[in-house]
Protein backbone atom coordinates (compact mmCIF):
# COMPACT_ATOMS: atom_id res chain seq x y z
CA UNK A 1 0.00 0.00 0.00
CA UNK A 2 1.22 3.53 -0.75
CA UNK A 3 1.21 6.15 2.00
CA UNK A 4 1.92 9.87 2.14
CA UNK A 5 4.31 9.88 5.10
CA UNK A 6 6.33 7.14 6.80
CA UNK A 7 7.78 7.92 10.23
CA UNK A 8 10.53 5.38 10.84
CA UNK A 9 12.65 4.24 13.79
CA UNK A 10 10.88 6.36 16.40
CA UNK A 11 10.06 5.66 20.04
CA UNK A 12 6.26 5.60 20.03
CA UNK A 13 4.51 7.09 23.07
CA UNK A 14 0.98 6.42 21.96
CA UNK A 15 -0.98 8.56 24.45
CA UNK A 16 -2.46 5.72 26.53
CA UNK A 17 0.12 6.01 29.31
CA UNK A 18 1.40 2.54 28.46
CA UNK A 19 5.18 1.95 28.06
CA UNK A 20 6.80 3.31 24.92
CA UNK A 21 7.95 0.99 22.14
CA UNK A 22 9.84 1.11 18.86
CA UNK A 23 7.61 1.26 15.81
CA UNK A 24 6.97 2.92 12.47
CA UNK A 25 3.94 5.09 11.71
CA UNK A 26 2.34 5.50 8.29
CA UNK A 27 0.05 8.41 7.33
CA UNK A 28 -2.38 8.39 4.42
CA UNK A 29 -4.46 11.50 3.71
CA UNK A 30 -5.52 12.86 7.15
CA UNK A 31 -5.40 9.53 9.00
CA UNK A 32 -2.90 7.21 10.61
CA UNK A 33 -2.83 4.25 8.24
CA UNK A 34 -0.88 1.91 10.50
CA UNK A 35 1.42 1.75 13.51
CA UNK A 36 3.69 -1.23 12.93
CA UNK A 37 7.05 -2.78 13.69
CA UNK A 38 7.28 -3.82 10.04
CA UNK A 39 8.91 -1.84 7.27
CA UNK A 40 6.71 0.70 5.52
CA UNK A 41 7.13 0.76 1.76
CA UNK A 42 5.95 3.07 -1.01
CA UNK A 43 5.95 6.25 1.10
CA UNK A 44 6.01 9.59 -0.71
CA UNK A 45 7.96 11.14 2.18
CA UNK A 46 10.03 9.50 4.90
CA UNK A 47 10.86 11.03 8.30
CA UNK A 48 13.71 9.34 10.16
CA UNK A 49 12.73 9.57 13.85
CA UNK A 50 15.74 7.68 15.22
CA UNK A 51 16.44 8.98 18.74
CA UNK A 52 13.14 10.86 18.76
CA UNK A 53 9.75 10.37 20.40
CA UNK A 54 6.67 10.04 18.20
CA UNK A 55 3.46 10.99 20.01
CA UNK A 56 -0.06 12.22 19.29
CA UNK A 57 -0.38 15.97 18.78
CA UNK A 58 -0.81 17.87 22.01
CA UNK A 59 -4.24 19.23 22.99
CA UNK A 60 -4.20 22.53 24.86
CA UNK A 61 -7.20 22.11 27.14
CA UNK A 62 -7.32 25.74 28.24
CA UNK A 63 -6.57 28.54 25.81
CA UNK A 64 -7.69 32.10 25.07
CA UNK A 65 -6.87 32.41 21.35
CA UNK A 66 -10.39 33.39 20.24
CA UNK A 67 -9.23 36.70 18.76
CA UNK A 68 -5.53 36.05 18.15
CA UNK A 69 -6.34 33.22 15.73
CA UNK A 70 -8.05 35.82 13.53
CA UNK A 71 -5.35 38.44 14.06
CA UNK A 72 -2.75 36.08 12.58
CA UNK A 73 -3.15 32.60 11.13
CA UNK A 74 0.28 31.48 12.31
CA UNK A 75 -0.59 30.30 15.85
CA UNK A 76 3.18 29.97 15.92
CA UNK A 77 3.61 30.02 19.69
CA UNK A 78 1.38 26.93 19.97
CA UNK A 79 2.30 24.89 16.90
CA UNK A 80 6.00 25.17 17.77
CA UNK A 81 5.17 23.55 21.13
CA UNK A 82 3.57 20.59 19.39
CA UNK A 83 0.01 21.76 20.06
CA UNK A 84 -2.25 20.55 17.25
CA UNK A 85 -5.61 21.33 18.92
CA UNK A 86 -6.55 24.11 21.31
CA UNK A 87 -9.72 24.72 23.29
CA UNK A 88 -10.79 28.37 23.26
CA UNK A 89 -13.59 30.34 24.94
CA UNK A 90 -12.38 29.68 28.48
CA UNK A 91 -12.88 31.59 31.74
CA UNK A 92 -16.37 32.71 30.73
CA UNK A 93 -15.13 34.83 27.83
CA UNK A 94 -15.73 33.71 24.23
CA UNK A 95 -15.83 35.30 20.80
CA UNK A 96 -19.54 34.51 20.50
CA UNK A 97 -22.48 34.80 20.92
CA UNK A 98 -22.61 38.58 20.73
CA UNK A 99 -25.71 40.62 21.45
CA UNK A 100 -26.39 43.83 23.37
CA UNK A 101 -23.47 45.14 25.44
CA UNK A 102 -21.31 42.14 24.54
CA UNK A 103 -20.82 43.55 21.04
CA UNK A 104 -19.03 46.66 22.33
CA UNK A 105 -16.94 44.64 24.80
CA UNK A 106 -15.84 42.28 22.03
CA UNK A 107 -14.90 45.14 19.73
CA UNK A 108 -12.89 46.83 22.48
CA UNK A 109 -10.96 43.60 23.05
CA UNK A 110 -10.50 43.05 19.31
CA UNK A 111 -9.04 46.53 18.85
CA UNK A 112 -5.93 45.43 20.77
CA UNK A 113 -5.20 43.12 17.83
CA UNK A 114 -6.32 45.58 15.12
CA UNK A 115 -9.38 43.44 14.41
CA UNK A 116 -12.96 44.34 13.54
CA UNK A 117 -15.75 42.13 14.88
CA UNK A 118 -17.88 41.02 11.92
CA UNK A 119 -19.81 38.15 13.50
CA UNK A 120 -22.48 37.70 16.15
CA UNK A 121 -23.29 33.98 16.32
CA UNK A 122 -20.88 31.14 17.05
CA UNK A 123 -21.46 29.68 13.58
CA UNK A 124 -20.52 33.02 12.01
CA UNK A 125 -17.36 33.16 14.13
CA UNK A 126 -16.44 29.60 13.14
CA UNK A 127 -16.98 30.47 9.48
CA UNK A 128 -14.74 33.52 9.88
CA UNK A 129 -12.02 31.27 11.30
CA UNK A 130 -12.37 28.83 8.42
CA UNK A 131 -12.24 31.58 5.81
CA UNK A 132 -9.19 33.07 7.50
CA UNK A 133 -7.50 29.68 7.82
CA UNK A 134 -6.02 28.02 10.90
CA UNK A 135 -2.75 26.21 11.45
CA UNK A 136 -4.11 23.93 14.17
CA UNK A 137 -7.48 22.49 15.16
CA UNK A 138 -9.83 24.64 17.23
CA UNK A 139 -12.58 23.58 19.66
CA UNK A 140 -14.89 26.31 21.01
CA UNK A 141 -16.50 26.72 24.42
CA UNK A 142 -19.32 29.20 25.14
CA UNK A 143 -18.41 31.87 27.69
CA UNK A 144 -21.03 32.30 30.43
CA UNK A 145 -19.80 35.86 30.96
CA UNK A 146 -20.26 36.62 27.26
CA UNK A 147 -23.76 35.14 27.28
CA UNK A 148 -24.66 37.11 30.42
CA UNK A 149 -23.29 40.36 28.97
CA UNK A 150 -25.29 39.75 25.79
CA UNK A 151 -28.52 39.51 27.76
CA UNK A 152 -27.97 41.48 31.00
CA UNK A 153 -24.94 43.66 30.42
CA UNK A 154 -22.99 44.18 33.65
CA UNK A 155 -26.02 44.03 35.93
CA UNK A 156 -25.25 42.76 39.44
CA UNK A 157 -28.46 40.86 40.12
CA UNK A 158 -30.35 37.63 39.55
CA UNK A 159 -31.70 37.34 35.97
CA UNK A 160 -35.41 37.70 35.35
CA UNK A 161 -37.31 34.76 33.92
CA UNK A 162 -37.17 36.27 30.45
CA UNK A 163 -33.42 36.90 30.74
CA UNK A 164 -32.77 33.38 31.99
CA UNK A 165 -34.72 31.92 29.08
CA UNK A 166 -32.77 34.02 26.59
CA UNK A 167 -29.45 32.92 28.06
CA UNK A 168 -30.56 29.29 27.82
CA UNK A 169 -31.60 29.85 24.20
CA UNK A 170 -28.17 31.28 23.38
CA UNK A 171 -26.37 28.36 25.04
CA UNK A 172 -28.57 25.84 23.21
CA UNK A 173 -28.00 27.58 19.88
CA UNK A 174 -24.22 27.60 20.37
CA UNK A 175 -24.24 23.93 21.34
CA UNK A 176 -26.25 23.13 18.20
CA UNK A 177 -23.66 25.05 16.18
CA UNK A 178 -20.85 22.87 17.52
CA UNK A 179 -19.64 24.23 20.87
CA UNK A 180 -17.97 21.70 23.16
CA UNK A 181 -19.48 23.11 26.32
CA UNK A 182 -19.90 26.08 28.64
CA UNK A 183 -17.16 27.95 30.49
CA UNK A 184 -17.44 30.32 33.42
CA UNK A 185 -15.16 32.99 34.87
CA UNK A 186 -16.56 33.53 38.35
CA UNK A 187 -13.57 35.62 39.38
CA UNK A 188 -14.47 38.26 36.79
CA UNK A 189 -17.41 40.58 36.16
CA UNK A 190 -20.09 39.85 35.13
CA UNK A 191 -19.58 36.14 35.87
CA UNK A 192 -19.00 36.89 39.54
CA UNK A 193 -22.58 38.21 39.79
CA UNK A 194 -24.05 34.79 38.98
CA UNK A 195 -25.45 32.54 41.71
CA UNK A 196 -25.24 28.76 41.70
CA UNK A 197 -28.79 28.32 40.38
CA UNK A 198 -28.04 30.34 37.25
CA UNK A 199 -24.92 28.28 36.52
CA UNK A 200 -26.79 25.01 37.04
CA UNK A 201 -29.61 25.96 34.68
CA UNK A 202 -27.21 26.90 31.88
CA UNK A 203 -25.03 23.85 32.51
CA UNK A 204 -28.09 21.62 32.16
CA UNK A 205 -28.59 22.99 28.66
CA UNK A 206 -24.98 22.28 27.68
CA UNK A 207 -25.23 18.82 29.26
CA UNK A 208 -28.18 17.94 27.02
CA UNK A 209 -25.78 18.20 24.07
CA UNK A 210 -22.98 16.25 25.77
CA UNK A 211 -20.95 19.36 26.55
CA UNK A 212 -18.62 20.04 29.48
CA UNK A 213 -18.54 22.81 32.11
CA UNK A 214 -15.08 24.41 32.41
CA UNK A 215 -14.81 26.86 35.29
CA UNK A 216 -12.38 29.49 36.46
CA UNK A 217 -13.80 29.14 39.94
CA UNK A 218 -14.83 32.03 42.17
CA UNK A 219 -11.76 31.96 44.41
CA UNK A 220 -8.31 30.42 44.02
CA UNK A 221 -7.05 31.88 47.28
CA UNK A 222 -8.57 32.08 50.78
CA UNK A 223 -11.87 30.43 49.78
CA UNK A 224 -10.41 27.89 47.38
CA UNK A 225 -12.12 24.87 48.92
CA UNK A 226 -15.53 26.55 48.96
CA UNK A 227 -15.09 27.61 45.32
CA UNK A 228 -14.13 24.08 44.27
CA UNK A 229 -17.25 22.78 46.00
CA UNK A 230 -19.37 25.25 44.00
CA UNK A 231 -17.84 23.91 40.79
CA UNK A 232 -18.58 20.35 41.86
CA UNK A 233 -22.12 21.38 42.82
CA UNK A 234 -22.76 22.51 39.25
CA UNK A 235 -21.84 19.02 38.10
CA UNK A 236 -23.83 17.35 40.87
CA UNK A 237 -27.02 19.32 40.16
CA UNK A 238 -26.85 19.45 36.36
CA UNK A 239 -25.21 16.14 35.48
CA UNK A 240 -22.56 17.87 33.38
CA UNK A 241 -18.88 16.86 33.15
CA UNK A 242 -16.80 19.38 35.11
CA UNK A 243 -13.34 20.75 34.30
CA UNK A 244 -11.83 23.00 36.99
CA UNK A 245 -9.49 25.39 35.23
CA UNK A 246 -5.78 26.02 35.98
CA UNK A 247 -6.02 24.44 39.44
CA UNK A 248 -3.83 26.20 41.99
CA UNK A 249 -3.67 27.92 45.36
CA UNK A 250 -2.63 31.58 45.36
CA UNK A 251 -0.89 33.42 48.23
CA UNK A 252 1.59 31.82 50.61
CA UNK A 253 -1.03 31.48 53.36
CA UNK A 254 -2.94 29.09 51.09
CA UNK A 255 -0.10 26.96 49.76
CA UNK A 256 -0.79 23.28 50.27
CA UNK A 257 -4.58 23.56 49.97
CA UNK A 258 -4.50 21.79 46.60
CA UNK A 259 -3.91 18.53 48.47
CA UNK A 260 -7.30 18.90 50.14
CA UNK A 261 -9.11 20.14 47.06
CA UNK A 262 -7.85 17.25 44.94
CA UNK A 263 -8.99 14.82 47.66
CA UNK A 264 -12.42 16.48 47.58
CA UNK A 265 -12.59 16.19 43.78
CA UNK A 266 -11.60 12.52 44.00
CA UNK A 267 -14.38 11.94 46.53
CA UNK A 268 -16.87 13.67 44.24
CA UNK A 269 -15.88 11.32 41.44
CA UNK A 270 -16.85 8.35 43.63
CA UNK A 271 -20.31 9.96 43.83
CA UNK A 272 -20.61 9.91 40.04
CA UNK A 273 -19.43 13.46 39.21
CA UNK A 274 -17.07 13.47 36.22
CA UNK A 275 -14.69 16.13 37.57
CA UNK A 276 -11.13 16.79 36.42
CA UNK A 277 -8.68 19.73 36.41
CA UNK A 278 -6.14 21.31 34.11
CA UNK A 279 -2.83 22.88 35.14
CA UNK A 280 0.04 24.91 33.70
CA UNK A 281 3.65 24.40 34.88
CA UNK A 282 4.42 27.86 36.30
CA UNK A 283 4.22 29.60 39.68
CA UNK A 284 2.91 32.89 38.25
CA UNK A 285 -0.50 33.68 36.83
CA UNK A 286 -1.60 36.26 34.27
CA UNK A 287 -4.81 38.26 34.52
CA UNK A 288 -6.45 41.64 33.99
CA UNK A 289 -5.32 44.30 36.46
CA UNK A 290 -8.99 45.30 36.75
CA UNK A 291 -9.63 41.94 38.46
CA UNK A 292 -8.01 43.45 41.54
CA UNK A 293 -11.04 45.77 41.89
CA UNK A 294 -14.04 44.54 43.95
CA UNK A 295 -16.98 43.24 41.87
CA UNK A 296 -19.46 45.97 42.85
CA UNK A 297 -17.28 48.60 41.17
CA UNK A 298 -17.58 46.80 37.79
CA UNK A 299 -21.37 47.02 37.70
CA UNK A 300 -22.43 48.85 34.56
CA UNK A 301 -19.28 47.92 32.62
CA UNK A 302 -15.81 49.40 32.03
CA UNK A 303 -16.98 52.99 31.56
CA UNK A 304 -18.75 53.03 34.92
CA UNK A 305 -15.68 51.47 36.56
CA UNK A 306 -13.50 54.28 35.23
CA UNK A 307 -15.98 56.89 36.51
CA UNK A 308 -15.82 55.37 39.98
CA UNK A 309 -12.01 55.20 39.94
CA UNK A 310 -11.85 58.96 39.42
CA UNK A 311 -13.67 59.70 42.70
CA UNK A 312 -11.42 60.06 45.80
CA UNK A 313 -14.02 58.73 48.26
CA UNK A 314 -14.57 55.59 46.18
CA UNK A 315 -10.82 55.07 45.76
CA UNK A 316 -10.47 55.11 49.53
CA UNK A 317 -13.23 52.52 49.92
CA UNK A 318 -11.76 50.34 47.18
CA UNK A 319 -8.32 50.39 48.76
CA UNK A 320 -9.73 49.24 52.10
CA UNK A 321 -11.60 46.37 50.47
CA UNK A 322 -8.64 45.38 48.29
CA UNK A 323 -6.52 45.10 51.43
CA UNK A 324 -9.04 43.03 53.38
CA UNK A 325 -11.09 41.18 50.76
CA UNK A 326 -14.85 40.80 50.91
CA UNK A 327 -17.61 38.28 51.24
CA UNK A 328 -17.34 35.70 48.47
CA UNK A 329 -14.72 37.81 46.69
CA UNK A 330 -11.10 36.86 46.12
CA UNK A 331 -8.70 39.77 46.50
CA UNK A 332 -5.39 39.65 44.63
CA UNK A 333 -3.94 42.42 46.76
CA UNK A 334 -4.19 41.23 50.35
CA UNK A 335 -0.67 41.38 51.84
CA UNK A 336 0.81 41.69 48.33
CA UNK A 337 4.45 41.62 47.28
CA UNK A 338 4.32 44.46 44.79
CA UNK A 339 7.64 43.45 43.26
CA UNK A 340 5.88 40.25 42.08
CA UNK A 341 3.24 42.19 40.06
CA UNK A 342 4.65 42.85 36.56
CA UNK A 343 2.76 44.75 33.86
CA UNK A 344 2.50 42.39 30.88
CA UNK A 345 0.26 44.41 28.56
CA UNK A 346 -0.59 48.12 28.51
CA UNK A 347 -1.36 49.29 24.94
CA UNK A 348 -1.82 52.92 26.02
CA UNK A 349 1.47 53.00 27.99
CA UNK A 350 3.84 50.43 26.44
CA UNK A 351 6.80 51.98 28.31
CA UNK A 352 5.41 50.49 31.54
CA UNK A 353 5.35 46.92 30.22
CA UNK A 354 7.86 44.81 32.11
CA UNK A 355 7.81 47.15 35.10
CA UNK A 356 6.50 46.06 38.49
CA UNK A 357 3.83 47.88 40.45
CA UNK A 358 6.47 48.46 43.11
CA UNK A 359 8.71 50.21 40.58
CA UNK A 360 5.84 52.23 39.09
CA UNK A 361 4.46 53.41 42.44
CA UNK A 362 7.90 54.42 43.68
CA UNK A 363 8.71 56.32 40.49
CA UNK A 364 5.37 58.13 40.77
CA UNK A 365 5.86 58.57 44.54
CA UNK A 366 2.41 57.22 45.25
CA UNK A 367 0.70 54.35 47.03
CA UNK A 368 0.60 51.09 44.96
CA UNK A 369 -3.21 51.06 45.11
CA UNK A 370 -3.30 54.61 43.76
CA UNK A 371 -0.94 53.51 40.97
CA UNK A 372 -3.36 50.70 40.08
CA UNK A 373 -6.31 53.09 39.93
CA UNK A 374 -4.39 55.54 37.74
CA UNK A 375 -3.21 52.84 35.35
CA UNK A 376 -6.72 51.48 34.91
CA UNK A 377 -7.99 54.97 34.11
CA UNK A 378 -5.11 55.72 31.71
CA UNK A 379 -5.41 52.34 30.02
CA UNK A 380 -9.22 52.39 29.84
CA UNK A 381 -9.02 49.18 31.95
CA UNK A 382 -6.98 47.42 29.23
CA UNK A 383 -4.02 46.50 31.44
CA UNK A 384 -2.75 43.01 32.27
CA UNK A 385 -0.33 41.72 34.90
CA UNK A 386 1.77 38.63 35.57
CA UNK A 387 1.80 37.82 39.28
CA UNK A 388 4.15 35.34 40.97
CA UNK A 389 2.02 33.94 43.77
CA UNK A 390 2.06 30.12 43.70
CA UNK A 391 4.23 27.37 45.13
CA UNK A 392 6.42 24.96 43.16
CA UNK A 393 5.51 21.97 45.32
CA UNK A 394 1.81 22.68 44.69
CA UNK A 395 2.43 22.81 40.93
CA UNK A 396 4.21 19.47 41.07
CA UNK A 397 1.47 17.91 43.19
CA UNK A 398 -1.27 18.97 40.75
CA UNK A 399 0.82 17.84 37.78
CA UNK A 400 1.19 14.39 39.36
CA UNK A 401 -2.50 14.00 40.11
CA UNK A 402 -4.36 11.45 37.97
CA UNK A 403 -7.10 14.10 37.73
CA UNK A 404 -4.98 16.66 35.86
CA UNK A 405 -4.39 17.40 32.20
CA UNK A 406 -2.30 20.19 30.67
CA UNK A 407 -3.67 23.58 29.64
CA UNK A 408 -1.54 26.63 28.90
CA UNK A 409 -4.08 29.34 29.82
CA UNK A 410 -2.26 31.24 27.07
CA UNK A 411 -2.74 32.52 23.53
CA UNK A 412 -1.67 31.66 20.01
CA UNK A 413 0.90 34.39 19.42
CA UNK A 414 3.87 35.21 17.22
CA UNK A 415 6.94 37.44 17.45
CA UNK A 416 5.81 40.36 15.28
CA UNK A 417 2.93 42.82 14.90
CA UNK A 418 0.15 43.03 17.47
CA UNK A 419 0.68 39.35 18.37
CA UNK A 420 4.27 40.08 19.33
CA UNK A 421 3.52 43.02 21.62
CA UNK A 422 3.96 43.31 25.38
CA UNK A 423 5.39 40.69 27.69
CA UNK A 424 2.77 37.94 27.82
CA UNK A 425 3.10 35.08 30.26
CA UNK A 426 5.72 32.65 28.87
CA UNK A 427 3.16 29.84 29.06
CA UNK A 428 1.91 30.90 25.61
CA UNK A 429 5.29 29.85 24.18
CA UNK A 430 6.55 27.17 26.56
CA UNK A 431 3.93 25.18 28.48
CA UNK A 432 4.18 21.77 26.81
CA UNK A 433 7.97 21.63 26.29
CA UNK A 434 8.36 22.85 29.90
CA UNK A 435 6.39 19.87 31.18
CA UNK A 436 8.47 17.47 29.09
CA UNK A 437 11.82 19.13 29.77
CA UNK A 438 11.62 20.36 33.36
CA UNK A 439 9.10 18.03 34.96
CA UNK A 440 9.80 14.82 33.04
CA UNK A 441 13.49 14.84 32.12
CA UNK A 442 14.98 17.04 34.84
CA UNK A 443 12.80 16.66 37.93
CA UNK A 444 11.20 13.24 37.27
CA UNK A 445 7.86 14.50 38.54
CA UNK A 446 6.11 12.62 35.70
CA UNK A 447 7.03 9.76 33.44
CA UNK A 448 7.22 10.55 29.77
CA UNK A 449 4.25 8.30 29.08
CA UNK A 450 2.03 9.88 31.73
CA UNK A 451 2.94 13.41 30.64
CA UNK A 452 2.00 12.63 27.04
CA UNK A 453 -1.28 11.06 28.21
CA UNK A 454 -2.14 14.30 30.05
CA UNK A 455 -1.52 16.22 26.81
CA UNK A 456 -3.35 13.91 24.40
CA UNK A 457 -5.95 11.23 25.01
CA UNK A 458 -6.99 12.51 28.45
CA UNK A 459 -8.21 15.90 27.14
CA UNK A 460 -9.49 14.25 23.93
CA UNK A 461 -11.71 11.94 25.96
CA UNK A 462 -12.91 14.83 28.11
CA UNK A 463 -13.99 16.73 25.01
CA UNK A 464 -15.45 13.74 23.19
CA UNK A 465 -12.83 13.80 20.42
CA UNK A 466 -12.99 10.10 19.67
CA UNK A 467 -10.63 10.23 16.67
CA UNK A 468 -7.78 12.26 18.16
CA UNK A 469 -5.32 11.91 21.02
CA UNK A 470 -3.95 8.42 20.26
CA UNK A 471 -1.48 6.91 17.81
CA UNK A 472 -3.77 4.20 16.50
CA UNK A 473 -4.74 2.93 13.07
CA UNK A 474 -7.57 5.07 11.69
CA UNK A 475 -7.09 8.02 14.07
CA UNK A 476 -6.60 11.54 12.77
CA UNK A 477 -2.96 12.15 11.90
CA UNK A 478 -2.09 14.84 14.45
CA UNK A 479 1.48 13.89 15.39
CA UNK A 480 4.43 15.43 17.23
CA UNK A 481 8.02 14.21 16.89
CA UNK A 482 10.42 15.57 19.51
CA UNK A 483 13.85 14.99 21.00
CA UNK A 484 13.33 13.91 24.64
CA UNK A 485 16.93 14.84 25.53
CA UNK A 486 16.71 18.35 24.09
CA UNK A 487 13.13 19.53 24.48
CA UNK A 488 12.98 22.65 26.64
CA UNK A 489 11.06 25.88 27.01
CA UNK A 490 13.11 29.02 26.30
CA UNK A 491 10.50 31.69 27.05
CA UNK A 492 10.98 33.75 30.22
CA UNK A 493 8.92 36.42 31.94
CA UNK A 494 11.12 39.21 30.59
CA UNK A 495 11.72 37.51 27.22
CA UNK A 496 8.50 35.60 26.58
CA UNK A 497 8.56 35.62 22.76
CA UNK A 498 11.07 32.77 22.53
CA UNK A 499 10.18 29.47 20.91
CA UNK A 500 11.08 26.16 22.53
CA UNK A 501 13.79 23.75 21.42
CA UNK A 502 13.46 20.06 20.64
CA UNK A 503 10.24 19.98 18.58
CA UNK A 504 11.44 18.50 15.30
CA UNK A 505 8.27 17.76 13.34
CA UNK A 506 4.56 18.53 13.74
CA UNK A 507 1.87 16.99 11.55
CA UNK A 508 -1.69 18.38 11.55
CA UNK A 509 -4.45 16.40 9.84
CA UNK A 510 -1.86 14.46 7.86
CA UNK A 511 0.11 17.47 6.60
CA UNK A 512 3.55 18.53 7.83
CA UNK A 513 3.55 21.96 9.50
CA UNK A 514 6.92 21.84 11.32
CA UNK A 515 9.72 20.08 9.41
CA UNK A 516 13.13 19.59 11.02
CA UNK A 517 12.31 22.45 13.38
CA UNK A 518 11.33 24.81 10.57
CA UNK A 519 7.85 26.34 10.53
CA UNK A 520 6.15 25.89 7.14
CA UNK A 521 3.02 27.98 7.89
CA UNK A 522 0.57 25.56 6.31
CA UNK A 523 -3.07 26.10 7.20
CA UNK A 524 -3.94 22.47 7.84
CA UNK A 525 -6.13 22.98 10.92
CA UNK A 526 -9.89 22.41 11.18
CA UNK A 527 -12.52 24.22 13.21
CA UNK A 528 -13.98 21.28 15.12
CA UNK A 529 -17.66 20.93 15.88
CA UNK A 530 -18.92 18.85 18.77
CA UNK A 531 -21.22 16.21 17.36
CA UNK A 532 -21.91 18.27 14.26
CA UNK A 533 -21.11 18.64 10.58
CA UNK A 534 -17.83 20.23 9.56
CA UNK A 535 -17.38 22.02 6.24
CA UNK A 536 -13.73 20.87 6.29
CA UNK A 537 -14.58 17.36 5.11
CA UNK A 538 -18.34 16.95 5.24
CA UNK A 539 -18.31 14.29 7.95
CA UNK A 540 -19.67 14.26 11.47
CA UNK A 541 -16.92 15.34 13.83
CA UNK A 542 -16.53 14.69 17.54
Amino acid sequence: MSVDIAIENGLVVDGTGNPSYRANVAVRNDRIAVVTRSEIRNARQVIDAKGLVVSPGFIDMHSHSDLTLLAGADAESKIRQGVTTEVIGNCGESAAPLEGEAVGVAQANASEYELKVTWSSLSEYMKALEQHGVVLNVACLIGHGTVRTSVMGFANRVPTGREMNRMKELVAKCMQEGAFGLSSGLFYAPGCYAKLGELVELARVAALFGGIYASHIRDESDRLEKAVEEGLAVGRKSGISVELSHHKACAKRNWGKVRRTLRNITKARTEGIDATVDVYPYIAYNTYLSAAIPPWAHEGGPERLIERLKKPAIRKKLKQQMQKGGKDWETMTKAPSWDKFMISSFPKRPSLVGKTIQHISRSKKCDPYEAIFDMLIDGETMVSVVVEDMNERDVEFVLQSPLSMIGSDGYSLSTGGPLGAGKPHPRSFGTFPRVLGRYVREKHVLTLEDAVRKMTVFPANKLGLSDRGLLRDGMRADIVIFDPSEIVDNATYLEPHRFPSGIEHVIVNGKITISEGKYLRRLNGHVLRHGGWSPADGRARR
